[in-house]
């Protein structure tokens, strides 16, 4: 088949060199349009557009599939495949390919539908969670599933690292289910279950809350690892948390109250207190929880909020 490949972040990388390697031909790709990065915002072009480049597929940048409809539907695609684009697919183009569009989603559908179905999966506690192949409609993510997968979600496990164990794997079930549909042999089957959203992550969801039980506060840590970032407050500036523990059965402390334990550094939570393994003080760099506690003043704040 002639496919269309839509996508933008790293995520959706491994599945449109899935597709190029395939037996289909991949067209083109439309990526959102370069974004200043860093520090120094320098423009840069997405992962994806990076690989499409490399793969010498053509590339049609654009945030928004409206101002190329007319682009998009003259290429004659015969199916469209979408993963993290970063936009809406609506009509005409959501129909202009004979087959529509496919969408890989990084969850157990109907549970997380939205942009962050991966970090809210964590946050949540959820001990599994996975890829779904399904049909793109008009409705957000609510489209009939052809495939799907699941996995655990590991107890130590990031976001981040989620997300690209779930990228590799989703590429190769995106990837069957496109030969079946070019066979005619794909089968789409209405979701059911308790419908639950995920939307983008926002500064505040980064923000811990040392009250909570220590499992808790871990959970909401990996889940917004790498981004936005777990974040807290150190004498009324911004405070990172990038990388901890449960101290299980550790002496308990007030929550927020940091102390030295041995070679550890910890922080008081509801109930068990939390290791820092790695912290990002203002305007620093990310630094061993252990140098940033032994760098300090001796009569520095030791409460975080």
């Amino acid at each position: 088949m002639r496919v269309l490949f839509a996508g933008s972040p790293a995520a959706a990388v491994p599945s449109l060199r899935e597709l190029i390697a395939g037996p289909h031909e991949v067209i083109a790709v439309v990526t959102r349009e370069d974004a200043p990065l860093g520090r120094k915002r320098v423009l840069t072009q997405t992962p994806v557009a990076d690989a499409a480049d490399a793969a010498g597929v053509p590339v049609i940048k654009a945030n928004r599939l409206a101002a190329v409809q007319d682009e998009l539907r003259g290429l004659g695609a015969e199916l469209g495949v979408v993963v993290a684009y970063g936009g809406l697919i609506r009509e005409p183009v959501l129909s202009a390919p004979r087959h529509g569009w496919i969408n890989l989603h990084f969850s157990l559908l109907p549970r997380w539908r939205g942009a962050a179905p991966v970090q809210r999966a964590i946050i949540a506690g959820d001990a599994e969670t996975g890829a779904a192949v399904f049909q793109l409609v008009p409705e957000l993510d609510a489209g009939p599933v052809f495939a799907s997968e699941r996995v655990a979600v590991g107890r130590v496990q990031t976001a981040g690292h989620l997300l690209e164990s779930l990228a590799e794997s989703g590429a190769r079930l995106l990837a069957g289910v496109v030969d079946g549909i070019a066979a005619g042999t794909a089968v789409a089957v209405g979701q059911t279950g308790e419908v639950t959203l995920a939307p983008k992550l926002t500064l505040e969801d980064g923000r811990l809350d040392w009250t909570q039980p220590a499992a808790r506060i871990d959970a909401r840590r990996r889940g917004v690892t790498p981004e936005p970032g777990a974040t807290t407050t150190l004498d009324g500036e911004r405070f990172k948390i990038l990388d901890a523990v449960i101290a299980h059965g550790a002496p308990p402390l007030a929550p927020g109250r940091v102390a030295q334990r041995g070679r550890s550094v910890v922080v008081g939570t509801g109930d068990d207190p939390l290791e820092l393994l790695t912290v990002q003080p203002a305007g620093r760099r990310a630094m061993p929880a252990g140098d940033w506690w032994r760098g300090r003043p001796a009569d520095a704040p030791t409460e975080l909020v």
